[in-house]
């Protein structure tokens, strides 16, 4: 017992008094307003956006649009800019996987047991930017899209079909080869695969996207390549352009009506 209390009162006189963080009135003071901000925001948002039952479900009559719940809304949205399977299986995988390595790929031992912005800028903006990306995608499928998933603007009226002309989408490769007055005919065949010139310069864009995406930090950046180690910097800056370049194919689609920017027999992008 004299050891322990000993021991006890070694580390008591060891501790500075900025070291320790009370739980009473640091910890539940900052927890109550916490508790008070998310309560206020939850009544915001009864009270402006109702949520009323509907009537029983019919097999008789589909509800246009159909939407997801809204925490699934975010996936149905990238379907219209991505194929299904990359859409719906691909991307979020990447998100899955790429939250699963995180731990492994940071060696930044700052920040640890505590919040801070100035050591860990990279760390903190880029996953902001990606949680920030998912939650812009479940706000525009909860309000703005209507009849037919079409773009509807908050003020719109929802129950009135859009009375616009149907917007044609193009591949990039056929924006590319009507530009330069490229031929159609295949250059080469490789099996199931017959691409045309503007469709190697589709791959050869592709490709260096994630090339100078890679070139540039590892050029300015030095520091971050030495502190990640080669391995380490090609998995985030993979995951990281990859990232990035779900709101730029978003960008071209509505912007530009780009369907597609890379069509191959196995994927399209």
């Amino acid at each position: 017992m004299e050891i322990s209390a000993l021991i006890k009162k070694t580390a008591a006189e060891t501790r500075s008094p900025e070291d320790t963080a009370l739980v009473w009135p640091n910890l539940v003071y900052i927890e109550l307003i916490s508790i008070l901000l998310a309560t206020a925001v939850l009544l915001f948002l009864s009270l402006v956006s109702p949520a009323p039952l509907e009537e029983l479900a019919s097999a008789d009559t589909t509800p246009n649009p159909t939407k997801a719940p809204w925490y699934f809304l975010g996936l149905q949205e990238l379907l219209v800019y991505f194929d299904p399977w990359l859409a719906g299986v691909v991307l979020p995988s990447m998100i899955i996987v790429g939250l699963i390595v995180i731990p492994y790929v940071d060696p930044n031992p700052n920040g640890k047991g505590y919040y801070t912005f100035s050591e860990r800028k990279f760390s903190v903006l880029g996953f902001t930017f990606g949680l920030a990306l998912w939650y812009i995608l479940i706000v525009i499928g909860v309000w703005f899209r209507g009849l037919d998933w079409s773009w509807y603007w908050p003020w719109s009226d929802s129950s009135i079909h859009m009375s616009v002309t149907a917007v044609k989408l193009v591949d990039l490769e056929l924006i590319i080869q009507n530009m330069f007055g490229l031929s159609a005919d295949p250059v080469m065949t490789l099996g199931r695969y017959a691409p045309t010139v503007s469709n190697i310069i589709t791959v050869l864009l592709f490709l260096g996207y994630y090339a100078v995406g890679f070139t540039i930090p590892f050029l300015l950046l030095r520091n971050f390549f030495n502190q990640l180690g080669m391995i380490r910097y090609n998995l985030v800056m993979f995951f990281f352009l990859s990232m990035c370049g779900v709101p730029l194919k978003m960008f071209l689609r509505l912007i530009f009506n780009i369907k597609y920017l890379l069509v191959t027999p196995w994927f399209k992008i």
